[in-house]
C-alpha cells in the first residue's frame, strides 16, 4: 500500500498535467506571439476559457502531486510524470480527432515499459520529512541559476524548437524544485497543522517556484512546438527530481548490477520520447 498510493496519486496528477498542457497550448496559440518574457501574456490568457480550464487541471494535478509526495519518495513520484508526454499527445490526438499510427503506440509502450523497468530496478526508498537548511542553501541557488541560464538562452532564440526546448528545460527545473519544496511543506502541514504550514518558508517558496514554472511554461508552449518543449519538460523534471530526492531527502536507489536494467529502461524511455517527438503525433498536437 505504501507503494500503490503515491503511484496512483502521481498518475492522476500526470494525466491532469497532460490535459492542462493541451488546453493551455491551444489557448496560447490564440494570443500574439511575444519576442521576450512578457508578464502580460497571462493577462491575455485569462480571457481564454480554454486556458482557465487548463489552470483548473493544473490545480487538480497539484492536489494529486501533493498527496503523492506526502505518501511516497520524491524519486518515485516525479519520474512518473514522464508519462505526461504520451498522455498529452494522446489527448491532443483525441481533440484533433486523428487516429494515432502503430509506431506512436509502440513508442508509448516503450515509454511505459521503460519507466516500469527503471522504477522496479531502482526501487526508490526513503521518505525523509525534514531537510537541513544548509542543504537548501546549496540547492536553491543552483536551481535558480540553472533556470536563469536556460531561460536566457531560450529567449535569445527565435521562435522554434530551440527556444521551446530551452524554456521547457527551465520549466522542468522549476517544477522539480517546486515538488521538492512542496514535499517539505506538506509534511509540515501533516505534522504541525495549518498554522505551521502557513508560517513555514517552504510553503511560500514552493508557491513562488510554482508561479515561475507556470510563467515559463506559457512562454515555452508559445515559443515553439509541443514536441520540443514537452520532452525537455518531462525528462528534465524527472532527472532533476531524482537528483534532489537523493541530495536533499537522502532517498536511496539500487546500485551495482541494478544499474544495468536501469540504463536499459532509461534507453527505452528516451527512444520512446524521441520517437514520439518525431512522429505524426506532433502534428496532431500542433493542430490543437
Amino acid at each position: 500500500m505504501g507503494f500503490v498510493l503515491p503511484v496512483l496519486f502521481a498518475l492522476f496528477a500526470a494525466f491532469s498535467n497532460a490535459l492542462a498542457t493541451v488546453l493551455q497550448r491551444r489557448a496560447s496559440l490564440t494570443v500574439p506571439q511575444s519576442d521576450g518574457f512578457r508578464f502580460g501574456l497571462v493577462l491575455d490568457l485569462l480571457r481564454r476559457p480554454l486556458w482557465l480550464g487548463g489552470i483548473l487541471a493544473v490545480v487538480a494535478a497539484g492536489a494529486g502531486q501533493a498527496a503523492a509526495l506526502a505518501t511516497g519518495a520524491l524519486s518515485l513520484v516525479q519520474p512518473l510524470f514522464v508519462l505526461e508526454l504520451p498522455l498529452a499527445l494522446l489527448i491532443a490526438s483525441l481533440v484533433a480527432r486523428r487516429r494515432l499510427p502503430g509506431a506512436v503506440w509502440r513508442a508509448v509502450a516503450a515509454v511505459v515499459a521503460g519507466l516500469g523497468v527503471v522504477l522496479v530496478a531502482a526501487a526508490p526508498a526513503g521518505n525523509r520529512t525534514h531537510v537541513p537548511l544548509d542543504r537548501w542553501a546549496l540547492a536553491l541557488p543552483a536551481c535558480a541559476g540553472a533556470v536563469a541560464v536556460l531561460a536566457a538562452a531560450g529567449l535569445r532564440q527565435p521562435p522554434g524548437r530551440m527556444r521551446a526546448g530551452c524554456l521547457g528545460a527551465a520549466t522542468a527545473v522549476c517544477y522539480a524544485l517546486t515538488a521538492a519544496l512542496m514535499k517539505s511543506a506538506v509534511h509540515t502541514l501533516r505534522e504541525g497543522g495549518i498554522g505551521a504550514f502557513l508560517t513555514a518558508w517552504e510553503t511560500y517558496a514552493f508557491g513562488a517556484s510554482g508561479i515561475c514554472a507556470v510563467l515559463l511554461l506559457e512562454h515555452a508552449m508559445q515559443g515553439g512546438p509541443l514536441v520540443a518543449s514537452q520532452p525537455a519538460l518531462t525528462l528534465g523534471d524527472a532527472g532533476v527530481s531524482v537528483a534532489l530526492g537523493v541530495l536533499l531527502y537522502e532517498e536511496h536507489l539500487r546500485a551495482h548490477w541494478w544499474l544495468l536494467p536501469q540504463l536499459f529502461g532509461l534507453a527505452l524511455i528516451c527512444a520512446g520520447v524521441l520517437a514520439l517527438a518525431g512522429s505524426d503525433a506532433g502534428a496532431a498536437a500542433e493542430a490543437t
